[in-house]
Order: C-alpha cells, then structure tokens, then sequence
C-alpha cells in the first residue's frame, strides 16, 4: 500500500481521541480465533465493574509516568498505533535511562511500523532516554501485561497475557531492535497422576511441622491481595525488570480479581507465623472473555455476562505468580504449593494449567514447571534499542 497517504495522529492522555487507540485492535484482528483483548473497562474504566482504566489520567500508573499515543493513518484508514513513555519510578528504581513503547498493534505494512516506531523513539529521545524497550502496555515491569509473541501462535493466550501476528518480530528487528528478554510458557494436565518424588518431598516438608499454609480468605481480598504484594516485591526484587507495586496498584488488583478469583487456588505459606511464600493459580477468564464475533456484539455487558455465566466451568487455569521470600527457600516450601494447589485444581475439575511468564534465565522456576510435567510452548520476547545522542544517566 505505499501510494497511499500516510499520516501520524498524535493522542494525548486525556484526550477523548483515547477511545480510537483502544478499540483499533478490534478491527484488526477481526475473526481471529486466539486473539484476546482485555475488557474495555481495563483500558478505559467502568463505574459499574468498578474499573479505572490503564489509558485515563486517575490510573495511578501515571502518578509516576509521562506517556503519549500515536495512530498511524493509512489512504485514511487506522493501520497501527503505538504509546510512548517514561517510567520514573521504573527509572529510578534501576538507576537508568530507559524509555518504553507499548500498545503496539499494526496492519502488514513494514512502511506503517517504521513510523510509528519512527514516533516513539523520537518522543522518549528528546526526553533524555537511551534505550527504546518494548512493547508493553505502557513499559514493562514484571507485573505488566507485555511482550510479543515469537513462538507458539496456534494457541489462545491465557489471562493477561498476549497475542499477535509472527510479522510483528520480523518489523522489529528490521527497524533495529535487539532481543532483551524471553519469556517462556510452560503447560501441565492437572489431572495427570503426580509424580511419587513430589509427594515424597511434600511428606518430609510436613513432618517437619515448622510450614503451614492457608488458601486466599475472600472475604478479606483487599487486605489478601496487600500481603500477596509484600511478598511479591520481597520474592521478585532481584528478577529483571521487576519494580515494586504500590499500595494503590495492589488496590486496582484486588478489583480485578473479584470477577475471577478461586480462594483454593491462591495459598500462602508461613515459617513460625512469618509470612514466607504465596502461590496464585487463577481460572482463565479469556476462555469465556474470547470475542465470538456475533451480530449481538462483544461489549463488555456481554462478555462479562458470559464470564459469570461460566467461571464455574473454566478446564484452564494460569499460574500467574509465584514468590518464596529471601530467607525462607530451600525448604521445600515450593513443592508444598504446587502440590496443594494442583490438588485443589483437580479436585475442582480443572484440566489444565499454564505457568507463565518465566524469564528464561530463571533456571529454579524453569525447573520446578518440568517437575510438575510441564512442556514449553509459547515464547514472549523484550526487545531494546539502543538511542544515539544520550549519554549514560
């Protein structure tokens, strides 16, 4: 489409424009069966599903963030968009420099991906930054919807997590960028027998009576998830990418999970009282959220009308974060929650469960999916670019 005219719409954040940016994945992926979009609500807020959206000024992501947004216009169509930001928290915390580009979604045209790529590292230079990464949402921290997908595109994406064309690889390292960080999925049945050493394991960690443990009390969700976060920011401050969540984000989290959340499924571990680990397993809402492209629409009314109607009757699970505190691994204390856990799961009729995303290079979590029988099948991939003219904050 080169003799087309194309042009660049710059969307501030408060702009009423917004609504366009978030709704330009709908017409792209139209009648694909795996893609996944979150709910509106998440990106634009709902007073009824009581959510404050990513992209509107009172998300508390922009408290301690800069970000734009860009649309790509292609003979006067929508043909991609991309966000710009700069994370100072991310920033400070890590002592760099470091811009990101998110929301990236565009047609198959190399010449539109240019542009808009063209527009966020533009944006985020004049800004003092030198290093382009992405894509995320806005950035991406380790609790952050992000990646794209370079492996395992037959298969649906579970609950936060990405979907998206194979093209989208290939327009990247064309432009320049460099891989920074793979993320790896693993999937397990979790009906399948386990194994004799894990029950083993799990015997000895009991008898030694010092571990108890305890499923997410939901009557106490705020307070839960507080204590899920403090254990979270304990367990994962020496993992790339990681930063801290803050008391308001935990706040936006615990929202979002009263639609979905198994108590079995989420379980705390505790050494002589001390909290010490936390596991969390939760239904795959994107089985019943999936677009199912019908002349009654996809709103957010109807698909979370489909949601309540059948998170009874969710077969998959996501193991969406797991965190043993410094001080207190080694003790088998891992293999205690996934035991609990995937008997629980089974027991409530689970089929399957996918444990994701785990960093490449984080060899003991690697390790503990094969234990439970876990097999690799989708891969995210981080990528940098480097930006000249900025020197080293």
């Amino acid at each position: 489409m080169p003799h087309l005219s194309l042009e660049i719409e710059e969307i501030p954040l408060g702009s009423a424009r917004i609504k366009l940016f978030a709704s330009l994945p709908w017409r792209l992926y139209r009648g694909d069966p795996c893609w996944t979009p979150p709910l509106e609500g998440d990106l634009l807020g709902n007073r009824l599903l009581g959510l404050t959206g990513l992209l509107t000024p009172q998300h508390p992501y922009h408290k301690h963030a800069a970000v734009t947004h860009f649309v790509a216009w292609r003979g006067g169509q929508p043909a991609g968009r991309i966000s710009a930001a700069i994370n100072h928290r991310f920033n400070d915390f890590h002592g760099t420099g470091t811009g990101f580009f998110g929301f990236f979604e565009v047609v198959r045209d190399y010449d539109v991906a240019r542009a808009l790529f063209d527009q966020a590292r533009e944006w985020v230079t004049k800004r003092g930054m030198i290093v382009l990464r992405g894509p995320g949402e806005y950035s991406n921290a380790t609790h952050e919807r992000q990646g794209i997908l370079v492996d395992g595109f037959q298969y649906p994406p579970t609950v936060e997590l990405t979907h998206n064309p194979p093209y989208y690889a290939e327009f990247l390292e064309r432009y320049g960028f460099v891989k920074a960080k793979d993320y790896y999925a693993h999937t397990f049945d979790v009906q399948a027998p386990v194994s004799p050493r894990l029950k083993n394991l799990v015997e000895r960690v009991r008898r030694r009576r010092e571990v108890e443990t305890r499923p997410l009390r939901l009557k106490e969700l705020a307070a839960e998830v507080r204590l899920i976060v403090r254990i979270y920011n304990d367990s994962w401050s020496r993992n790339w990418g990681f930063l801290p969540i803050t008391e308001e984000e935990a706040d936006s989290l615990a929202d979002s999970l009263r639609l979905i959340v198994d108590p079995g499924m989420i379980r705390f571990a505790f050494v002589r009282g001390e909290p010490a680990a936390v596991l969390g397993m939760l239904p795959d809402p994107y089985c019943p959220l999936r677009p199912r492209w019908r002349w009654y629409g996809d709103s957010d009314l109807v698909r979370v009308g489909r949601l309540l109607l059948g998170r009874r009757h969710i077969p998959r699970t996501r193991l969406m974060f797991f965190g043993i505190r410094p001080g207190f691994r080694n003790l088998g204390i891992d293999a205690l929650l996934l035991y609990e856990t995937r008997e629980y799961a089974a027991a409530r009729g689970y089929l399957e469960c996918e444990a994701s995303m785990l960093l490449e290079n984080n060899d003991l979590v690697l390790r503990a999916a094969k234990f439970m029988g876990g097999k690799r099948y989708k891969t995210w991939r981080i990528y940098d670019l480097p930006l000249e003219g900025n020197s080293k904050i």
